[in-house]
């Protein structure tokens, strides 16, 4: 059976899957910040874990064993280590106002599985005594939720870092003809790196898609295994990449998870090394439903979690490349510049 033309969405982003919205809020004082995906109405979704510092809220909700029935109205990534899991409170209370969640009696009891990065340490002003900006920004980012968004230093990628450069928000998305369509999004704070080292180029430089990267030339030299682990800091849980995988396909709870777990690979695509003992590397995995999942159905799960990992990939990439310099935390086309500047004519 011959494969779908594939290629990214017209946003090429996450909102490419119908039934989705995202917003961003940021704190550029604090440098931190909290995104929100908003589903139209209750979608399937899995998690899947893979780093040695986790801080999710409300995973095992997504239990299929939970009443919850593995079925969210919304998902929040947030910085601010322990502190940003308060960002779930947010969405949950503005979601409650609108009437969206599980019905008790006369009440609303929204599900919002959560994931956060470690941002503390990035220059930002932290003291914010009792009352940590999270909740805040999550109701603001709700506020915002759209189908276009900005990436780079916003919502959850804010004060991310990406080893030694500046980390960001960043996503991507495939679009089948006459098929489903897949979307990842990504708040890519990394121990490792995402860099070939010593060069401007990306780990994930070859799965560039119009010029989302700025063009990336391939590497001209042979990767040095030792020198991804050169210069880095080692504190557990001071970093995490957390991020989701969307699709429009009828997924059961079984199916997300599986495409959860293969988009992990996408993490190994693009950032060296991963899954660390100080990372809290988590993806979560959403389904709309609007699309019927072709069959057979085994082997259509396999081909979208694999566009789910190359999609997973990309975003890293692009949340690196449309990172800013934040002071003394050099940006990707600053240091791209710099590179180029230094090297021989």
């Amino acid at each position: 059976m011959p494969l779908a033309p594939i290629r990214p969405g017209p946003r090429n982003l996450v909102t490419d899957v119908a039934g989705l919205a995202i917003g961003n809020a940021e704190d550029e004082r604090v440098r931190t910040g909290v995104t929100v995906l908003l589903a139209d109405r209750p979608a399937v979704a899995a998690v899947d874990v893979r780093g040695g510092a986790p801080g999710t809220a409300e995973t095992d909700a997504l239990d299929l064993t939970c009443i919850a029935g593995g079925r969210v109205e919304a998902l929040v990534l947030s910085g601010g280590s322990a502190f940003g899991l308060d960002a779930a409170a947010g969405a949950r209370s503005w979601l409650a106002r609108a009437g969206r969640g599980l019905a008790f009696g006369g009440t609303v009891v929204p599900v919002v599985p959560t994931a956060i990065l470690f941002d503390l340490t990035n220059g930002g002003e932290k003291r914010w005594g009792d009352q940590p900006p999270y909740r805040r920004l999550a109701v603001a980012a709700c506020d915002a939720a759209g189908a276009d968004f900005r990436l780079g230093n916003a919502g959850a990628g804010m004060g991310a870092r990406a080893g030694q450069i500046k980390g960001g928000l960043g996503s991507a998305s495939w679009q089948l003809h006459e098929g489903p369509t897949v979307g990842a999004l990504v708040a890519a704070n990394p121990w490792g790196s995402t860099l070939h080292p010593g060069t401007a180029t990306f780990l994930a430089w070859y799965l560039e898609q119009a010029g989302e990267l700025g063009g990336q030339e391939p590497p001209t030299a042979a990767f040095e295994v030792a020198a991804d682990m050169d210069g880095k800091r080692a504190l557990a849980g001071a970093n995490t990449t957390i991020g989701i995988v969307a699709t429009d396909a009828d997924l059961t709870q079984a199916e997300a998870r599986r495409l959860a777990l293969m988009a992990h690979d996408g993490f190994a695509r693009a950032i060296r090394p991963v899954h660390t003992p100080f990372d809290g590397d988590t993806i979560f995995a959403i389904a709309t439903g609007r699309t019927a999942l072709p069959e057979p159905r085994p082997l259509w799960l396999a081909r979208l979690g694999s566009l789910a990992a190359d999609a997973m990939a990309r975003a890293i990439a692009r949340g690196v490349y449309e990172a800013a310099t934040i002071g003394p935390i050099e940006g990707y086309r600053d240091l791209r510049a710099r590179l180029s500047a230094a090297a021989p004519a």
